[in-house]
């Protein structure tokens, strides 16, 4: 082989190795994942793992931060910490904002999780006596939302507060015990009171049953405000990797999945028609 040839051809090898790593240089920046933090309170990521299977296609993955109570999720959205959270209802979110001056808004439903009262000391609603203690969470939101469910069960009456406290209380003819305890603790303070207004995704973690719970929240049109969202800062509602999140979770295998894993505790909230 002469000079000339070897150096044409030494030109193309040298060609075909640049254009052989540029393809696979490509190849590596379109598998590239993209990881969004989603903030949660308690540690069940049973559905969000079905979630995460439906996004890999999209190369996305969700990482789930865990926070132990109400007040963290929305915080550390807000200071960028998390890009999105899934742990509040409509009504709490739009309560957060008010008071704490944030732009936190929905992106889309997640589930209805009706609340229910559990006892450990009756079975029935005609067996609260006089004087009995009932449990209710402590937050703004999740309290009102309790005693609008004590109201239903016919053991009180309220004005017509929006978003009602202990002191919107008009009638109380048994003499209830109110105890506002932090949402965590109305299932383990169920020994300690006559019976407990517990959220569903407390009642899961205590493993309470919801067929037997004393009453159940009843879902109407009216409990919108009540549906889990999942909720992003104002500048981000549009961001097509999180639209992308929020069209996985609102699948038919993610309805599905939801009731393998919850049962009666929760149901999906964008298709369920009394909501609609």
């Amino acid at each position: 082989m002469n000079k000339k040839i070897k150096g044409i051809f030494a030109v193309l090898l040298t060609a075909l190795s640049v254009f052989i790593l540029a393809g696979c240089g490509n190849s590596s920046a379109a598998n590239k994942v993209t990881t969004v933090k989603v903030g949660i309170t308690g540690s069940d990521d049973r559905v969000w793992k079905a979630v995460n299977k439906k996004l890999a296609k999209e190369n996305i993955k969700v990482k789930l931060v865990e926070f132990s109570d109400y007040s963290q999720p929305n915080t550390a959205l807000d200071q960028g910490e998390v890009d999105l959270n899934a742990f509040q209802t409509v009504y709490f979110q739009n309560n957060w904002n008010k008071t704490h001056h944030t732009n936190i808004v929905s992106i889309g439903d997640t589930v209805i999780a009706p609340m229910a009262l559990y006892s450990k000391k009756i079975s029935n609603l005609s067996e609260i006596k006089e004087g009995d203690s009932i449990a209710v969470p402590n937050d703004a939101t999740n309290e009102g939302r309790a005693l609008q469910l004590l109201e239903s069960a016919g053991l009180i009456k309220l004005d017509k507060a929006a978003l009602p406290t202990p002191k919107d209380i008009t009638e109380n003819k048994l003499n209830l015990n109110i105890k506002q305890l932090d949402a965590a603790q109305t299932a383990r303070s169920m020994g300690d009171v006559t019976a407990s207004v517990v959220n569903s995704g407390v009642a899961n973690d205590a493993k309470l049953n919801p067929k037997k719970a004393v009453y159940r929240e009843k879902i109407t049109a009216k409990s919108k405000p009540y549906v889990n969202i999942i909720s992003a800062n104002k500048k981000d509602k549009n961001n097509k990797t999180y639209k992308k999140i929020v069209k996985a979770y609102q699948s038919a295998e993610i309805a599905k999945k939801i009731k393998e894993v919850y049962g009666d505790y929760e149901k999906p909230a964008w298709n369920y028609k009394v909501l609609q």
